[in-house]
């Protein structure tokens, strides 16, 4: 059962990893993007969260992405105490970009697939992780 689902994600990766290599985004680096830019202000525990990631874990890419100018910490609105994060309008670029092509090359994969087999796909692939 497993096979089928991880040769997908890996034919999928594999062309992921080699269209987004000019724009230097690593997979979780790109969700973490992306997330921010669709998310201004989302915070470090939001974020690992989502990604089931471990706090140092994310320390070190965002400090990455802060180094690339791609994000900035800025002060929540609520609590001057807590940071969240943004897109710099450099990220911004970037992951309009980014996404595109990533969107671009999940249509061509899926293209295949009729409307209803699409949803169907989605539907009973998140049963298993949800």
């Amino acid at each position: 059962m497993g096979y089928n689902p991880r040769k997908a994600a890996l034919n999928i990766l594999e062309v992921f990893l080699e269209r987004l290599a000019p724009y230097g985004l690593k997979p979780v680096e790109f969700s973490v993007m992306s997330t921010i830019c669709h998310k201004p202000g989302v915070n470090s525990r939001q974020l690992c969260n989502a990604f089931d990631l471990l706090h140092p874990n994310l320390v070190g890419l965002i400090q990455s992405l802060e180094s690339r100018g791609l994000i900035e910490r800025q002060p929540a609105p609520h609590d001057v105490r807590a940071m969240g994060f943004h897109a710099t309008s450099k990220g911004l670029e970037l992951m309009i970009q980014a996404e595109q092509i990533a969107t671009e090359l999940e249509m061509k994969k899926i293209a295949q697939l009729t409307t209803a087999q699409r949803k169907s796909l989605l539907t009973l692939l998140q049963k298993i992780y949800l």
